[in-house]
């Protein structure tokens, strides 16, 4: 996709839906970053069912820290890899504690220095949290910007990178959100819903399949 082709896009993203959001449930950066952390390799609504008990009983971190990790665990057992995931909010509860006076990191190096936190987490908690141009790119984005043709990077994080540099200023505030929606209810992995799709005009997935069924 040229540059013309990729305003074009977000434009159409933009005119159905001017203000999209994260759709995991949180208050907080705390909240936030400890809601990313569990949503790897999970459903953000399987994460809403067991944050609210949890961001009762720890709503920051010094008594994220203070919890012990088997009642995390408790809390938590509904979602995959729940036994490291209850470690992992323990150890960055502890470290935000005793590195960064209670508070959320805001830098990339800074965040990615928690325990369970990597390039994708921060990202996130960067752009919806701190309102930064960040792409944190997931299995839905990773999908969704192949397929279009918005990059056929073959790496999550290359993929960020690449799309942090294509993706006009304007729009990189939002972009996470539009192509993670985008992959979640219409460009889906196994059927992809193109009879419904606003962008497939635009979509090389789209055109490549419309030529071979001629």
């Amino acid at each position: 996709m040229n540059r013309a082709q990729i305003t074009e896009l977000f434009e159409i993203f933009e005119s159905i839906n001017d203000s999209p959001k994260s759709e995991l449930k949180y208050r907080n950066a705390f909240e936030l970053l400890c809601a990313v952390v569990l949503s790897a390799q999970a459903t953000d609504a399987s994460v809403n069912r067991v944050t609210p008990e949890l961001f009762r009983l720890a709503p920051d971190s010094e008594a994220m820290s203070k919890l012990p990790v088997e009642e995390i665990e408790r809390i938590i057992s509904s979602i995959g890899l729940y036994r490291a995931k209850a470690r992992y909010l323990s150890g960055l509860a502890r470290k935000l504690v005793s590195d960064f006076g209670g508070e959320v990191a805001m830098t990339e190096s800074e965040l990615t220095s928690l325990p369970g936190v990597g390039i994708k987490t921060a990202r996130v908690v960067m752009n919806v949290a701190f309102g930064m141009n960040t792409i944190a790119v997931d299995t839905h984005i990773f999908r969704v910007a192949d397929r279009i043709g918005l990059s056929h990077a073959n790496t999550p994080d290359l993929m960020s990178d690449v799309l942090a540099r294509r993706i006009p200023s304007r729009f990189l505030k939002n972009a996470h959100h539009h192509l993670i929606l985008h992959g979640r209810y219409v460009c889906t992995a196994r059927k992809p819903k193109c009879d419904i799709c606003p962008v497939s005009s635009l979509c090389h997935f789209f055109k490549t399949a419309s030529m071979a069924s001629k």
